[in-house]
């Protein structure tokens, strides 16, 4: 084997190798709830479960320029939203993105996010090191409905 060959066959086996050692967060049945004319903003939610302990600090969609990642929370009786810097995810466990939990908002919308349609979102994710990884997601839409829709953000009369 001449040298040219076993030294691109050495760089391709170590990149290989580089890449099989990053932590690949898994992500399960992520969706986008629809939304209805005028409606300015809406959830997306999934399950995300990381082979070590990572952190979701950032998130965006080239739907609009406003994507944060948020949690709700019950204080004195009242329901909560607020954006959170940075969700934490435990080395094997599953961190669910749902309605009236942890979830990705996506405001400003210019146009109604309709049931069927396919949206991308791209996470990023940090480790312990500072070592930032993006993971590109493609969310199905599906419609409003029934106890879902009293979780939605739809009107979105929360101060952020």
């Amino acid at each position: 084997m001449n040298s040219n060959i076993r030294f691109t066959l050495a760089a391709l086996s170590l990149a290989l190798a580089a890449t099989g050692a990053q932590a690949q967060v898994a992500v399960k049945d992520a969706w986008v709830r629809a939304t209805v004319a005028q409606q300015k903003a809406t959830g997306a939610f999934m399950q995300l479960t990381s082979p070590k302990d990572v952190r979701l600090v950032a998130a965006s969609s080239p739907l609009t320029p406003v994507v944060e990642v948020h949690e709700m929370t019950m204080e004195n009786n009242v329901m909560r939203m607020r954006q959170i810097p940075v969700l934490e995810l435990a080395a094997g466990k599953t961190v669910e993105l749902k309605p009236g939990g942890y979830h990705v908002m996506l405001m400003d919308l210019k146009q109604p996010v309709k049931t069927g349609d396919t949206v991308p979102l791209t996470l990023v994710f940090e480790d312990k090191d500072g070592k930032r990884e993006s993971l590109n997601v493609q969310a199905q839409v599906r419609a409003l409905g029934g106890a879902a829709q009293r979780d939605s953000h739809g009107g979105h009369g929360h101060k952020h």
